[in-house]
């Protein structure tokens, strides 16, 4: 089996700072993409960030020069800085991998989401 588990969302005033962190788990033979999406209410999920294996990134235009994604190979870890949010930001954002597990099967893996709230 494989994981995925997000940390660090919360409530932040306008113009503040969150760092989301997600781990992957579990029987895992190579880890391609990651990456973040977000969800609100009535919308459907939008690409936040994608980070590839050679580290080369993507970016929603929402976001572009506000957030930035990294990874950790060594650590099945990426993480989202996330810089002068706006209200709009707000949302349940989920991580999710593109993952070889130890039985030659790949796929897409999913995290259980993390709420992050700006109030303005």
């Amino acid at each position: 089996q494989v994981q995925l588990v997000e940390s660090g969302g919360g409530l932040v005033e306008a113009g503040g700072s969150l760092r989301l962190s997600c781990i992957a788990s579990g029987s895992i033979g190579s880890i391609y993409d990651m990456g973040w999406s977000r969800q609100v209410p009535g919308a459907q999920r939008e690409l936040v960030a994608r980070i590839s294996r050679d580290s080369s990134t993507n970016y929603g235009a929402s976001v572009k020069g506000r957030f930035t994604l990294s990874r950790d190979d060594a650590k099945n870890t990426i993480t989202l800085q996330m810089n002068d949010l706006k209200p709009e930001d707000s949302g349940v954002y989920y991580c999710y991998a593109d993952i070889r597990n130890r039985a030659w099967a790949r796929r897409d893996y999913w995290g259980q989401g993390t709420q992050v709230t700006v109030s303005s």
